[in-house]
């Protein structure tokens, strides 16, 4: 016959096996995520894996404290410096992710075009003296 006790036990098993579980489903996630954004920075996502550092608690977009899930990685963009990123989710939703400083190379599509010009500010308000507003 089961006491309460063994039934408190096993119900205690069974919720940690669960949260363990969850856990799972949640780093791969934020593997999932890591790797979109360094796939839009054009960075290189390195052993292509994501590190628990930590549970703590952490205020959300709208103020909340929530419990928030920290994982670490490891990224590049010259291929010589390995540089440390993380990535903070409450539960599936995405908290932020941050990057070590590093060499930002613009994309080809990012780089001005060659009819782009610096205009001197000086220079724009000889040339549009009606556009320029005046003080109150």
């Amino acid at each position: 016959m089961l006491s309460l006790f063994d039934v408190f036990l096993m119900m205690l098993c069974v919720t940690i096996g669960a949260w363990i579980w969850r856990g799972y489903g949640i780093r791969e996630l934020a593997l999932k995520l890591a790797r979109r954004h360094c796939e839009k920075l054009d960075i290189e996502l390195l052993d292509q894996n994501v590190a628990l550092r930590g549970l703590r608690l952490r205020r959300d977009q709208r103020g909340h404290l929530r419990l928030a899930r920290e994982y670490g990685f490891e990224f590049t963009v010259t291929g010589d410096q390995r540089l440390v990123g993380s990535i903070t989710l409450f539960g599936r939703q995405l908290g932020k992710v941050e990057l070590d400083p590093h060499p930002f190379t613009p994309r080809d599509e990012e780089v001005l075009p060659s009819s782009a010009q610096v205009v001197q500010l000086a220079d724009w308000r000889r040339e549009h003296p009606h556009s320029a507003s005046k003080p109150h």
